[in-house]
């Protein structure tokens, strides 16, 4: 087991995680371990904003461009592959702003089974009935599990629904807990929200200039179209219907926008409702300062 704290960098995107994250552990003499799920993808670079080699600045970075475009994204397969690290290395820093993968990677976090049969049969109910109707039915068997999840989101109504079904037990259950496996150091970069937005659509319109479009173009002839998580990705969903001619590059762009502050906002909901995340001001003239306080405060 760890004595010395893992060190999480959370918050909501364009925050500035990833390169805080690189300051810490050229500090520390740390090494970064990703939690962003989008960033697990081969290939998707300039749409998820992961560092390139020379953003690094020589410090190791881990789980990165780990799946192929084509496979469904799997927060139990991140588990796996996440705690052996956690393990081997001295001092670990997870960045990313996937909140479940965080919480998968430091707290006791547990994956039921699957059943194929299981899940095919509600997935056909989901393109019969909607999303809307599992949901109602969701909230008669697990009112908890059905308050978490969105009505409109068919794939974990359909993964909850499973649950229940194979174990007997409420799928709120198996929901995440803040039963921590490795004791843990959380740092949230905090950005007032108009300076947020700004930052974000300052980002996408980077991405554009970085050639966003091209590397869509690029991956649907690697079948990102066919990949379930990486088609759905922010951007690369807004992308792929300017490709196929639905929208206009402008509306793309703008929903890309729209989408991602959205996101940011989730992102910063979910990670407030963690006591244990102490938030920064991201643009602290000292916020290396302010986070060797954090450490050490919790090393006493």
């Amino acid at each position: 087991m760890r004595t010395q704290p893992v060190i999480a960098v959370v918050g909501p995107t364009a925050a500035g995680k990833s390169d805080f994250a690189v300051d810490l552990a050229l500090r520390l003499g740390g090494e970064c371990i990703n939690a962003d799920s989008m960033q697990l993808y081969r290939g998707m670079d300039i749409g998820t904003a992961k560092l390139d080699l020379a953003e690094r600045r020589g410090v190791p970075h881990h789980l990165l461009d780990v799946w192929d475009v084509t496979v469904t994204a799997s927060v139990a397969e991140y588990q796996k592959l996440v705690r052996p690290l956690i393990e081997s290395i001295d001092v670990p820093i997870l960045v990313g702003g996937s909140g479940l993968y965080v919480r998968a990677a430091l707290d006791d976090l547990r994956f039921p089974g699957t059943d194929p049969a299981v899940r095919a049969k509600l997935e056909a109910e989901l393109a019969e009935r909607g999303p809307q109707a599992m949901h109602e039915r969701l909230r008669g068997l697990d009112p908890k599990a059905a308050e978490a999840i969105l009505p409109g989101n068919g794939r974990r109504i359909v993964r909850a629904l499973e649950v229940i079904e194979l174990s007997g037990r409420p799928f709120s259950a198996t929901m995440p807990s803040y039963r921590a496996v490795y004791p843990s150091v959380q740092l949230g970069l905090e950005v007032p929200r108009p300076e947020l937005d700004e930052r974000i659509e300052l980002r996408v319109a980077r991405m554009w200039e970085a050639g966003l479009v091209e590397e869509v173009r690029r991956l649907l002839d690697q079948g990102l179209a066919q990949g379930l998580t990486a088609s759905r990705a922010l951007g690369y969903a807004q992308v792929i219907r300017y490709l196929e001619g639905e929208w206009t590059e402008e509306q793309a762009f703008a929903e890309t926008v729209r989408a991602t502050r959205r996101f940011a906002r989730r992102q910063e909901s979910w990670f407030r409702r963690d006591p244990r995340v102490v938030w920064l001001p991201y643009d602290s003239p000292d916020l290396l300062g302010l986070a060797h306080e954090v450490l050490e405060g919790a090393r006493h």
